[in-house]
């Protein structure tokens, strides 16, 4: 289920050093085209030896391409039945134990950005599960499997381009740099765009890590959320001035509908 819900993101499209010249539909042409791309890449700056661990292994991945392309499936759903699935009586359980666990955390955080802790946690929830499955793809080797792929080559390219730069900054070696299949990273599930712009590190430990760090994936997320409009203190519902701002996290109406009601059940304690 989780798979589905990170295509929001992809939107979210940031410039880049590098962007290989043609695309293919087979794996026929993937290693002339990354050799390409590492070319191009290396000329723009990125260093041989972001490009050299970054790329070790790295192959065409027929998974990554089944995977996108019946993405979409899920969002055909009812709200009543998509939020059902995702709105259990045990994740709304794990979540109010969250909200007090971290209670600290999330008034803090919400100080700062003026996002609540009942929305962080219910994206946190509906994401991965309050963290515990972020996903374990290779989030470079399906980046470039979908850069070359000729579907939405230019989009995944500067998808790349970003998971790139976020490896050459430090803030986690490439074995570390594992998602979900449409290269959605860390415990709310940013992609790379996203993770270059809105990610903080929020715990003091010099690294923006959203993979192993609560706090930073949260604050994060906050940071994100208030980037694209929230308006603290404002209901979230729809109709309300935050509703669409959660159709920037994901555009789909069923998931941000059921956000909200997961968001308010939590924040009213049902």
């Amino acid at each position: 289920m989780r798979d589905s819900l990170r295509l929001a993101f992809l939107l979210l499209i940031s410039t880049g050093p590098a962007h290989a010249a043609f695309c293919g539909d087979t794996g026929a042409g993937f290693d002339v085209w990354l050799a390409n791309y590492k070319q191009e890449a290396a000329a723009k700056g990125m260093s041989q030896r972001t490009l050299d661990a970054a790329f070790d292994g790295v192959s065409y991945d027929r998974k990554i391409i089944s995977r996108d392309r019946g993405a979409q499936r899920v969002f055909k759903l009812s709200f009543d039945k998509f939020a059902a699935r995702l709105i259990t009586p045990s994740r709304l359980s794990q979540g109010r134990d969250l909200l007090q666990r971290h209670a600290d955390l999330l008034r803090r955080i919400e100080t700062r950005y003026g996002v609540p802790g009942p929305v962080l946690v219910s994206i946190w929830g509906l994401e991965t599960g309050f963290g515990r499955d972020n996903g374990n793809f290779n989030t470079i080797q399906a980046l470039a499997t979908l850069a070359y792929d000729c579907r939405r080559s230019t989009q995944f390219t500067q998808e790349l381009n970003d998971a790139l730069t976020i490896l050459q900054s430090g803030d986690m070696p490439p074995a570390r740099m594992r998602g979900d299949w449409a290269g959605e990273i860390g415990q709310t599930q940013f992609m790379p765009s996203s993770y270059r712009k809105y990610a903080v590190d929020f715990d003091g430990d010099g690294r923006r890590d959203l993979i192993r760090s609560t706090a930073d994936a949260l604050a994060s997320t906050a940071n994100f959320l208030r980037g694209s409009g929230w308006r603290a203190g404002a209901g979230w519902t729809e109709g309300e001035a935050n509703f669409p701002v959660f159709l920037e996290w994901n555009q789909s109406r069923v998931y941000a509908r059921t956000l909200a009601l997961f968001a308010t059940k939590l924040a009213e304690g049902r």
